[in-house]
């Protein structure tokens, strides 16, 4: 997997990426790092013990991230997550967890198939 092949995978926009880092060597450094981002654990922590306002914090993260990487799929639900904590908890967020979820994960296996391609 090259990570042209990455970003599909992840449903992102590499066009995008590459026209604003302007270099690949750059984006698949920022990509890599994605891995230790801690952003997701802290979003999950903050949701456990119901601390909104960090949880709103955790999400805002991850948002800016994915739309300075071009994650596309993970920016659009991140962004709804983050609009619905905006003011604390609420039944909107509650339904926006388990996507905000599934689209990180599907951003963490689609990076960690791209470095396992790396060697």
């Amino acid at each position: 997997m090259n990570l042209k092949e990455c970003y599909a995978a992840l449903e992102g926009d590499y066009e995008d990426v590459i026209a604003r880092l302007r270099s690949e060597r750059l984006v698949q450094k920022f990509v890599l790092k994605f891995l230790n981002d801690p952003s997701f654990d802290l979003l999950n922590h903050s949701l456990e013990n119901a601390d909104y306002e960090e949880a709103f914090r955790a999400a805002h993260t991850i948002k800016g991230i994915c739309q300075n990487l071009s994650f596309t799929r993970l920016y659009q639900s991140s962004h709804l997550l983050t609009e619905a904590l905006r003011n604390g908890w609420s039944p909107e967020a509650a339904q926006l967890v388990p996507k905000v979820a599934a689209d990180y994960q599907q951003t963490i296996t689609a990076i960690q198939t791209l470095q396992e391609k790396m060697g």
